[in-house]
């Protein structure tokens, strides 16, 4: 046996084990037939609870903020259920920090955008930031590597990083739409303001539940008098 035939057999032995201690598996089924950059098979994706708000006038999440901030389009690509599989995607991203399940939501919101045509004028993407104190649990951004994703797979507009979160914040879970309210005001600054006056502003987020910190946000990115604001998330909570 060469050195190349040895290589090659430490290599999948190496596969093999590494596999075997983490193993990689579709979140739904199971299965082991998935692609490097997969949570899910190619079924189970093609199963997954899409909305289709694109192809509706006036969709559900618009409505959340009429007569709250202006927010010119609106798209979330999935239904947000307890107990689906869009919450193990959504928890996979945000506590267990597989970066593959944002590979999949910003693929996923690509997609959507692209087709929808009315997103191709877009300037910037915005992604929602989060605290420092859970930057450093975390280790990254959820938002951002969902923008990441978006212009891996052909959307391709610049991040736009000047919005931050001034202070941290509990956990909306179990928060009803006043507390989460309450808890929003002054949430956000603004830096870099006059980079994004007169542009054409795309907001990130993983999931959309209230709108209440995304309206916070779009309040503080006025300030910069944007030409407009749009929104797309990964997820809509029913």
């Amino acid at each position: 046996m060469n050195k190349i035939q040895s290589y090659l057999k430490i290599g999948v032995f190496l596969k093999a084990l590494l596999h075997l201690f983490y193993p990689h598996i579709c979140l739904q089924c199971g299965t082991d037939e998935l692609g490097e950059y997969q949570v899910l098979c190619d079924n189970c994706e093609s199963q997954l609870p899409y909305t289709h708000f694109t192809q509706i006038q006036h969709s559900p999440v618009e409505k959340i903020f009429w007569g709250r901030v202006q927010i010119s389009s609106v798209v979330s690509v999935l239904f947000f259920t307890k107990e689906s599989i869009v919450q193990k995607i959504i928890f996979e991203l945000k506590y267990k920090q597989n970066k593959k399940a944002g590979y999949l939501l910003g693929r996923l919101i690509a997609y959507e955008l692209i087709n929808a045509g009315k997103y191709n004028a877009v300037d910037y993407l915005v992604p929602i930031p989060i605290s420092k104190r859970k930057l450093r649990t975390r280790g990254f951004n959820q938002s951002q590597i969902i923008c990441e994703a978006i212009i891996a797979n052909g959307f391709n507009v610049p991040i736009f990083n000047g919005l931050t979160k001034s202070k941290h914040s509990d956990t909306q879970t179990h928060k009803d739409r006043m507390q989460r309210g309450a808890q929003s005001e002054n949430l956000f600054s603004l830096a870099h303001v006059k980079v994004i006056t007169n542009k054409r502003l795309l907001l990130i987020d993983d999931v959309l539940t209230t709108g209440s910190t995304i309206e916070a946000a779009c309040i503080c990115l006025l300030e910069a008098n944007p030409l407009t604001i749009q929104l797309a998330t990964a997820a809509y909570t029913l």
